[in-house]
């Protein structure tokens, strides 16, 4: 016959363990999403298929997951939050600009804005 007291410390023992498993593995998959979800760019301004009469336009928004990240083939850089903020000089007419993004295992982005610039 087993006593209750090794019944009780056998089942904290179990506990405890089960746990500390738990944590380690919910924090791998809290790490896997970033993996799993790729690099993504978003763009704040300008709008998409904006119009507008300035020749010189900032492009702003947030990466995130990246390794690298360019703007028209231009590599720009963002702060720690993923954030960038670009200047741009537009042609007349119309204008795409291609942001890409690389995240560290491969996977790549590319996002693009589409201007016209009036004179």
């Amino acid at each position: 016959m087993i006593k209750p007291y090794k019944d009780g410390k056998m089942i904290m023992k179990l506990l405890i363990i089960g746990i500390f498993v738990l944590t380690i593995v919910g924090y791998g998959l809290f790490q896997a999403t970033k993996i799993i979800a790729g690099p993504q760019i978003s763009v704040n301004s300008p709008l998409n298929g904006g119009l507008t009469s300035e020749k010189i336009v900032d492009i702003s928004g947030v990466a995130k997951n990246i390794a690298s990240i360019s703007l028209d083939d231009r590599p720009i850089y963002i702060d720690e939050s993923g954030n960038f903020k670009e200047k741009l000089m537009l042609y007349p007419g119309y204008n795409i600009i291609t942001l890409k993004a690389h995240d560290k295992f491969g996977s790549a982005v590319e996002k693009k804005v589409e201007l016209v610039y009036r004179q």
